[in-house]
């Protein structure tokens, strides 16, 4: 039941992801409808943005009473130019989400009618087919939106059960009735954030795995090369006052509380005649990626936790333009519907998620490289040398696809073109800075579904599973159920998918209370 009160990223994810219904509480209706009544009564002899006047650059036009419907139907239509890839299902769900909150908080004029409708498309689960090229994040999504706006006046095209099918006759199937325009629901539609934020909202959700798992793949990293534990101790990490490193090293520390292999210091290297060697067997220091885990993933962490902030305000906030003020009897205009707070989080998002994914690079030529390691054969060959390559084809596609997350990293937020007949000078690409964040996180899975498969080969080599923590050795077990020891070598490309899903779609493996919405240790 959505209420007056905001929804939390938890909320959004069980009805997005888990599939749960929508209800609308009667007094969250009712605001809805004194809004509408309330737009009706006041725009009568008035000159209102997008009611009887042009739209953008053509405001200065009025338009005659007798096309002001036709008026609203003109825009969605002229607008639905989109292009590209369709836009994944999940994301259309979300954006459909993103849009009804907006309109609940009724501040938009628009009739019920179009709140109960889009209620029937969650639940009914049929989603329109929007295209991720379009949209310049200024006035909104103006063009992904109205591939939405499309679908609700019964045109254009869904996506239902997996096919895409015609809007009509799908709503026909179902018994659904095309959205009857009002007084502004076209405008309202289009104008608004919803498309970038649900999008947004999505990669917050997967962004969160990542850095879980990252964590997991980081403490096994350091199990098999049976490194130090001070550099995840309390007493190092407390001294340096940034909560994200705080809160990995604490994820680190109940790891591997439990492990064999992990090494004390004070026993390897203060205790006994070490001072009488002049050249040391065990290593003084390990190499940064194994021991400066906390201070690489911390940052991470912290952006996350401040993009879960803002684009949770801009879920819950009222996005598009006029804003429609029932309470005080006015209506104003302004631009809400800019996207800068969204597109500037996605970027610095995606920046943290591929240095995370620079870090599993790292960790997983450390495993591969012989010659830093001096502990696994080369690649993690488990065959013959010079006959067998074992990991070795694999970390090609790691170091690729991390060069496309450097590439991809440039940001979108200060790429602005003016547009619109400079009406819209200054726009924030918004939606295309979500995708592209969408397409590095699920890069960074694809890096990291390596970097395990190479772990778990280096736990066969040690044969050292009577070691290993029961966190990791519990893990170890379920990806060995999904990609077996191998010796011989055999394309692996769909063992690395297998792998990736498990991953993009595990509950989360190890949390933390400042950093998970699921409340679940693995």
């Amino acid at each position: 039941m959505i209420t007056e009160k905001h929804l939390s990223l938890r909320e959004f994810k069980e009805i997005v992801c888990d599939g749960k219904a929508v209800a609308i509480d009667g007094v969250v209706l009712d605001k809805v409808s004194r809004n509408h009544e309330f737009l009706k009564g006041f725009a009568s002899n008035k000159i209102i943005y997008g009611i009887n006047t042009g739209f953008g650059p053509m405001a200065q036009y009025r338009v005659s009473e007798e096309n002001l419907v036709a008026l609203q139907y003109n825009l969605i239509r002229s607008h639905s130019s989109g292009s590209g890839r369709p836009i994944d299902p999940i994301l259309v769900r979300a954006l459909l989400l993103a849009r009804l909150n907006n309109f609940l908080q009724g501040y938009s004029g628009v009739h019920p009618e179009l709140v109960h409708l889009l209620v029937a498309l969650l639940n009914k689960q049929v989603y329109p087919c929007i295209y991720e090229h379009g949209g310049v994040g200024a006035s909104g999504d103006l063009v992904q939106l109205a591939h939405l706006a499309l679908t609700l006046i019964g045109e254009g095209e869904v996506w239902y059960k997996n096919e895409l099918r015609d809007t009509a006759e799908v709503f026909a199937e179902l018994g659904i009735t095309p959205l009857k325009i009002h007084v502004r629901e076209g405008l309202a539609l289009i104008n608004g954030t919803s498309a970038m934020t649900g999008i947004a909202l999505i990669n917050l959700l997967q962004a969160k795995k990542l850095l879980e798992w990252s964590v997991f793949l980081s403490a096994m990293t350091n199990e098999v090369v049976e490194a130090y534990d001070d550099h995840f101790s309390h007493e190092l990490n407390h001294v340096k006052h940034h909560p994200g490193q705080q809160v990995v090293a604490a994820m680190l520390r109940k790891l591997l509380g439990d492990s064999h292999m992990i090494r004390s210091r004070k026993k390897h290297l203060y205790e006994g005649d070490k001072m009488d060697q002049d050249v040391f067997e065990d290593k003084v220091q390990e190499y940064y990626s194994l021991r400066c885990i906390t201070q690489v993933l911390g940052p991470v962490l912290d952006t996350i936790t401040q993009a879960e902030k803002v684009i949770l305000a801009e879920f819950n906030s009222v996005n598009d333009n006029p804003i429609i003020d029932h309470e005080n009897a006015n209506i104003f205009h302004g631009g809400n519907f800019h996207g800068d707070y969204v597109s500037l989080e996605m970027d610095k998002l995606k920046i943290a998620i591929t240095k995370l994914s620079m870090l599993s690079e790292r960790q997983l030529n450390y495993l591969l490289n012989a010659k830093l390691n001096e502990k696994f054969p080369p690649f993690l060959n488990l065959g013959t040398l010079g006959l067998n390559f074992g990991m070795q084809g694999m970390q090609f596609t790691a170091t690729s696809t991390v060069a496309e997350n450097q590439t991809l990293s440039n940001p979108m937020y200060i790429h602005s073109i003016p547009n619109n007949n400079d009406n819209q000078d200054i726009v924030s690409m918004g939606c295309n800075a979500a995708l592209l964040t969408r397409r590095v996180i699920g890069n960074s899975f694809e890096v990291l579904a390596i970097q395990m498969m190479t772990i778990l080969q280096a736990v066969d080599y040690l044969g050292c599973t009577d070691r290993m923590a029961a966190s990791t050795l519990n893990m170890y077990k379920q990806i060995r159920a999904i990609f077996p020891v191998f010796i011989d070598d055999q394309p692996r490309y769909k063992d690395l998918e297998k792998v990736k899903r498990y991953f993009e779609n595990a509950e989360p493996v190890v949390t933390h209370p400042a950093t998970s919405t699921i409340e679940r240790v693995a």
